[in-house]
């Protein structure tokens, strides 16, 4: 079986015309093992929202081409779904379209004793990710010593008002 990474490779190179045929954008794309079971989960991305028909297409018109291609050589599992609300950025262009947004950052190895941390993202150069934390210190460091960045746009007063009508 190839690599991990080249397997995601192959299958966005498969998915991706799809993808765009339907008006969608291929936001990440995981292959991963659970347990026993083997994953491919896609996330995919459109201008006002993902609905779950978007999923339900884009799962229709690959299902063929990836038997066809057989990229995976294992059983595996295959989701469709959007990336959400907090959704990991993980591309140059995640980065580069989120600058000005909120973000939660968690890091491999504690600085400072801390794990996790919030603040606005003001740059992104080449894997070089600055933020601006709540108190208004600037704090720089390489995606490569993250677990994560991403959007931190869960607004609990936005979801309590959802509930309170």
């Amino acid at each position: 079986m190839a690599a991990k990474g080249n397997t995601v490779s192959r299958i966005s190179e498969i998915v991706k015309p799809f993808a765009e045929k339907l008006g969608l954008e291929i936001w990440d794309i995981k292959f991963v093992k659970e347990g026993t079971d083997w994953y491919l989960r896609i996330f995919i991305d459109k201008d006002g929202g993902v609905s779950i028909d978007d999923c339900v297409d884009l799962t229709h018109a690959i299902t063929k081409p990836l038997d066809e291609a057989d990229p995976i050589h294992q059983s595996y599992t295959l989701e469709v779904s959007s990336p959400g609300i907090e959704r990991e950025l993980v591309s140059d262009e995640h980065f580069m379209k989120y600058i000005g947004s909120d973000v939660m950052v968690r890091f491999i190895r504690p600085v400072d004793k801390v794990r996790d941390f919030k603040g606005k993202l003001l740059s992104y150069d080449k894997g070089e990710i600055s933020i601006e934390l709540p108190d208004k210190k600037e704090m720089t460091f390489s995606f490569k010593e993250t677990s994560y960045v991403k959007l931190d746009d869960f607004d609990i007063n936005d979801f309590q008002n959802d509930f309170a009508d």
